[in-house]
């Protein structure tokens, strides 16, 4: 034990609190890595785009891995929006505002892209039409995905984004000499309510993304059977 322990008892906990939510948050960012492979495997796959998979940088920091999964989500957007355009200009103006109706029915929407996926893509399956209709057709886009960019951007901007994935960043020599254990416990306090800031927007975030996403591998499979 430091000898800072024995004059601030509650740093050792503190630590360890430190430690759980570096996990949770380390956790949070796989999830979103995966979750946003599994969407540019599905535009791939669907609508013919050629995005490349990402993966978490295990010596990098924080800011660095928010960095790549906001560049990936970017390059889906701007593969989305090739397609809205396109969908906006081979539709009729009325069939167009159809499509982004929130309101609309979801097969009335899939019926109004099949007339002209085939034309916007070359060769086009009905669950391409599906793919279409959830993240062009929908609040995926414009919503959930920018919420979770903005989050994102937010954790690599705070004091979070120079703490590296694989190890904390708080410094093993301030972490134990006696002398600085004042100023360890404010950092630790610091460092705690960062955490827990960020975990809660992200959390939230995340969540939706990932639920967004399984409603357009759900939709796929649909149009699949």
């Amino acid at each position: 034990m430091a000898q800072s322990d024995f004059l601030y008892p509650d740093n050792p906990r503190r630590r360890q609190e430190v430690n759980r939510l570096h996990q949770q948050l380390l956790d949070c960012l796989s999830d979103s890595f995966r979750a946003t492979n599994k969407l540019s495997d599905i535009l791939n796959m669907h609508l013919g785009c050629r995005l490349p998979l990402i993966e978490m940088k295990r010596d990098g920091t924080i800011k660095e891995n928010c960095d790549s999964i906001i560049q990936a989500i970017m390059k889906i957007q701007k593969e989305l929006q090739k397609v809205d355009d396109a969908l906006k200009k081979k539709l009729e103006p009325t069939l167009y505002r159809k499509l982004q109706d929130l309101k609309e029915r979801e097969t009335e929407k899939i019926a109004i892209v099949q007339k002209v996926i085939s034309v916007v893509l070359g060769e086009a399956t009905s669950a391409a039409s599906a793919v279409a209709v959830k993240l062009v057709g929908s609040n995926v886009t414009t919503g959930i995905i920018n919420k979770l960019v903005a989050v994102l951007a937010q954790i690599g901007g705070s004091l979070l984004g120079s703490i590296g994935v694989a190890v904390l960043g708080l410094g093993l020599d301030m972490m134990f000499r006696a002398i600085l254990g004042a100023v360890e416990k404010t950092q630790l306090e610091a460092a705690i309510r960062n955490y827990e800031k960020h975990l809660v927007e992200f959390k939230a975030a995340s969540e939706k993304y990932h639920h967004a996403i399984t409603e357009v591998t759900n939709s796929v499979k649909h149009q699949m059977k």
